[in-house]
């Protein structure tokens, strides 16, 4: 197809409809290739797509997802500023998913949506706080049929949403620390710390409900030694150095994938 003729065709319906998001989307790559190099000419002629389109409609969001140079790929980010990163939504999955990507790219970039429980790709099921404390971690938003929630789920959805509002300076200009590697390990712990150190995010998991008498402390990294931090939470504070070189136990409760977040803001 004529790159020129999906560039006319997309502007075409940008122009006319109401549309604000935009999920670019291809879930089956090209397999059979007619000649060597083809698939190198077909990336380039999708970076002219978007370039032209992204560039004629600068107040539309798009998001990236499978084909064109790949699912992640830092030539789409130049046009798209996320991308969908895995069809698999699972909340446990997704620990390994997301901290692998963020090797590569910034958290901002990985989408991380919370979907129905139970989970459509693999059925398991995990609580509305799990999926949402997993999905911070990430351009965060909702993926599900909001009319199946109750008035309960309506309740928490917007003190995420709130909770999601306070994080998006941190996760958009702040520098990640991987704390506890879910590969290594029955934990997944990261946190966030903005660029004065005033303020920290912090994510821990525990992956099963395991035979043990203590959960290991939880070294934070990347604040002021002398600095003294409050948990806003609990209203609880600490010492720079002693999050840092003595650290702090989460209190997980005693089942199958425990999660636990809380912000830290410096008062001197």
């Amino acid at each position: 197809m004529d790159s020129d003729y999906v560039i006319d065709a997309v502007s075409a319906i940008l122009r006319e409809a109401n549309i604000e998001y935009v999920k670019w989307d291809m879930n089956r790559q090209i397999t059979d290739m007619p000649c060597p190099g083809y698939n190198h000419k077909y990336t380039l002629g999708y970076y002219k797509v978007m370039s032209a389109i992204t560039s004629a409609f600068p107040n539309v969001l798009f998001e990236g997802c499978s084909a064109g140079g790949g699912r992640f790929d830092a030539g789409v980010l130049a046009y798209m500023p996320q991308i969908w990163t895995s069809d698999n939504s699972d909340a446990v999955s997704r620990l390994k998913i997301q901290y692998s990507t963020s090797m590569c790219y910034p958290v901002y970039s990985i989408s991380s949506h919370i979907t129905a429980s139970p989970n459509h790709q693999c059925g398991r099921i995990t609580s509305l706080k799990t999926r949402g404390d997993v999905a911070y971690m990430g351009t965060f938003g909702y993926e599900l049929d909001i009319t199946k929630a109750t008035d309960e789920e309506f309740e928490e959805i917007k003190q995420q949403i709130e909770f999601e509002k306070q994080l998006r300076p941190l996760m958009r200009d702040g520098d990640l620390y991987r704390l506890q590697n879910p590969y290594d390990e029955n934990y997944c712990a990261w946190s966030i710390v903005s660029k004065d150190k005033k303020q920290v995010f912090l994510f821990a998991c525990k992956v099963l409900s395991v035979a043990q008498t203590k959960n290991p402390k939880l070294k934070l990294q990347g604040l002021t030694p002398n600095k003294q931090y409050r948990d806003i939470k609990t209203g609880e504070i600490y010492g720079g150095d002693m999050l840092m070189y003595r650290g702090i136990k989460i209190d997980y409760k005693v089942q199958d994938f425990a999660t636990e977040v809380k912000i830290f803001e410096a008062i001197n």
